[in-house]
């Protein structure tokens, strides 16, 4: 009786603490970029809607825009199609293209769908290309080659990169019921009419700031920033990031991450936070507790 009595204060007490936060987003809109283990992971993905879940009903508005690298890579190693990875992001030919919307756009989509629904809330699916929700143009990347530390321009096919975003589709549904939760896949159209691959990253970050969102959440398999000593970095400013990216601190799909969060963060968004999608219930760790769960970039 005591062990339970002392757990259900320890409860009472943890959503005590909890008020502060809750009230400072309460009405607030918070983008999350969902992917990695935390989708592939049953007992995580079950966890990850409840807690969607949770946050809407508490008042606040999270918009989910969601990746799938793995099962991308899966199917394309099922068909045969050999893809590449330069500066971070999958290098997208037509036979790729057709995969990528594929997967994004269906199993995934819906299989997140289904599990916000079924923890409770209203869950709707959508692609970037509906309501030309979000628009791009093929991304222009460079990469400073290790050797001779010229800068190469990177050929990515059907990358995307964001040109705008049109909100009014995520507004309609939202007036329409407040309750219902957006989903979206990061594909987009461009104005020549192709499709883009659209990295999930860099697709949160733009609809983050067109939203004008309190909080970007990216979800990664890692603990958030690292230093060269493998360390947890807890704050870093947009204003050191080039440096971060220069000396090699971030490399790979980092890059994209924090190129992402100065983004949104230099046009509007209140903060953005890089955490560990693998620790259970990361989402209100980061939201609703004094230390958080990542590293914040403001």
């Amino acid at each position: 009786m005591t062990d339970q009595l002392s757990a259900a204060q320890f409860t009472a007490q943890t959503l005590s603490e909890a008020l502060p936060y809750i009230q400072r987003y309460a009405g607030q809109t918070i983008v999350v970029k969902y992917g990695g283990h935390a989708m592939v992971d049953e007992g995580l993905a079950a966890m990850f809607a409840r807690d969607v879940v949770l946050l809407k009903t508490l008042g606040i508005h999270p918009v989910i825009v969601h990746g799938g690298g793995p099962q991308i890579g899966k199917l394309l190693d099922r068909l045969g199609i050999v893809s590449e990875f330069k500066g971070g992001l999958r290098v997208t030919d037509e036979a790729t293209m057709e995969v990528v919307e594929m997967v994004l756009s269906g199993p995934i989509n819906k299989s997140i769908v289904r599990a916000i629904n079924q923890a409770g809330g209203l869950a709707v699916g959508l692609s970037g290309s509906d309501g030309q929700l979000l628009q791009a143009t093929k991304a222009t990347k460079t990469e400073r080659d290790p050797d001779s530390h010229i800068e190469q321009v990177l050929d990515l096919g059907f990358v995307g990169e964001p040109t705008g975003v049109d909100t009014s589709v995520l507004e309609a549904l939202l007036k329409a019921d407040s309750q219902l939760i957006p989903v979206v896949a990061p594909v987009a159209m461009g104005p020549d009419g192709h499709r883009y691959n659209v990295n999930a990253d860099t697709a949160a970050g733009a609809l983050a700031a067109a939203l004008g969102a309190s909080r970007l959440l990216l979800l990664t398999d890692v603990a958030g920033v690292l230093d060269k000593n493998k360390q947890l970095m807890r704050e870093i400013r947009v204003a050191e990031i080039p440096g971060l990216i220069e000396d090699g601190t971030a490399a790979g799909g980092m890059i994209p991450k924090l190129e992402t969060a100065a983004h949104s963060v230099n046009h509007g968004v209140g903060a953005a936070v890089i955490l560990d999608g693998r620790a259970p219930h990361a989402l209100l760790m980061e939201l609703f507790t004094e230390h958080g769960a990542g590293t914040l970039i403001s």
